[in-house]
């Protein structure tokens, strides 16, 4: 079974780049801004076999001027096994996360 750390992790970094993708879009931008995550939860549904294909979906909800709001889910053999949500906020120079990755 996949750790839940491991779970919360893959669904934190999937819903940011979706926040990133959406800004991006609302922006009319050619590249997505920094982000960092500022929450996010994630409900555990049922254990997550690692023995199957596991399946990432994230879509923004919520996109303000500098901040999205994100839900996912993680399916593995076609069972919903995690659902997140999260707010996630495109930084500016200056801040230490700014174009650090």
């Amino acid at each position: 079974m996949l750790n839940g750390g491991i779970a919360g992790t893959i669904l934190d970094c999937h819903m940011l780049w979706g926040a990133a993708w959406a800004l991006m879009r609302a922006r009319g931008a050619d590249a997505p801004p920094p982000m960092v995550t500022a929450e996010y939860t994630v409900r555990f549904r049922r254990p997550i076999p690692t023995s199957v294909a596991i399946e990432l979906a994230a879509r923004a909800v919520a996109v303000e001027a500098d901040r999205a709001t994100v839900e996912a889910t993680l399916v593995a053999d076609g069972v919903e096994r995690a659902t997140g949500r999260g707010l996630f906020v495109a930084v500016k120079e200056g801040h230490p996360a700014f174009h650090r990755w």
